[in-house]
């Protein structure tokens, strides 16, 4: 039976999901990704955005370890940390290219920039999901398939009001479902951006030797 993740790779994956639930974030991290190492200006411009925010915005994601840093002459270039956060965009690309039948994205060498407003759409979307304890429900019922309450209250360990609370949420937000079973409601995940990234952070996380790297 599958295992859900130790809780300091869970924490660190809710920080790194929180960061990038920013669509301007988002988006410098798939440029990144997709062109490689580059400078603010050249981030700038391929954005059509102000300077003063891509500079913001890089600088809160080198605090958090998601792009990092390198001086060539004058210039400063980024480019991202770690294949965590590049991973997910991988998973993404699936994910609009099941949405759109547009089979390249399902290439994992193919490497291109989304729509704006499908990573405006999904920044927002990943906004709604990024809080630990949601993630655990996430994880537990992509693992476990439907399940009651009182399954998931004891899968995850979490308080039942907590979770109630954040069931409701999820419910709210189309993260996943309910239906009635005799005196039980069952929850079930829905699919979506939110199902792709705990499936990808779990990949991740599978595939190192190391989990340190994670």
């Amino acid at each position: 039976m599958e295992q859900q993740l130790p809780v300091e790779i869970m924490k660190k994956a809710v920080r790194g999901i929180s960061y990038i639930a920013h669509p301007l974030r988002l988006r410098i991290l798939e440029y990144l990704d997709v062109n490689g190492s580059s400078s603010v200006s050249a981030i700038t411009k391929a954005l059509n955005a102000e300077q003063v925010m891509v500079s913001q915005s890089l600088r809160k994601m080198r605090d958090a370890d998601l792009v990092k840093t390198k001086r060539r002459g004058l210039f400063i270039y980024y480019e991202i940390c770690e294949e965590y956060p590049a991973s997910i965009f991988v998973c993404l690309r699936k994910l609009y290219g099941y949405m759109t039948d547009d089979f390249q994205y399902l290439r994992d060498d193919f490497k291109t920039m989304l729509p704006a407003d499908y990573t405006m759409m999904t920044a927002n979307r990943i906004k709604l999901f990024a809080n630990y304890d949601k993630m655990r429900i996430l994880e537990y019922l992509t693992i476990n398939g439907p399940q009651n309450v009182g399954d998931i209250i004891s899968g995850i360990g979490c308080e039942q009001i907590k979770v109630s609370q954040y069931l409701k949420r999820l419910r709210d937000d189309g993260f996943v479902t309910a239906s009635r079973d005799g005196r039980f409601i069952i929850y079930e995940i829905t699919k979506g951006v939110h199902k792709t990234c705990i499936e990808c952070i779990r990949k991740r996380y599978d595939s190192l030797t190391d989990k340190s790297l994670f």
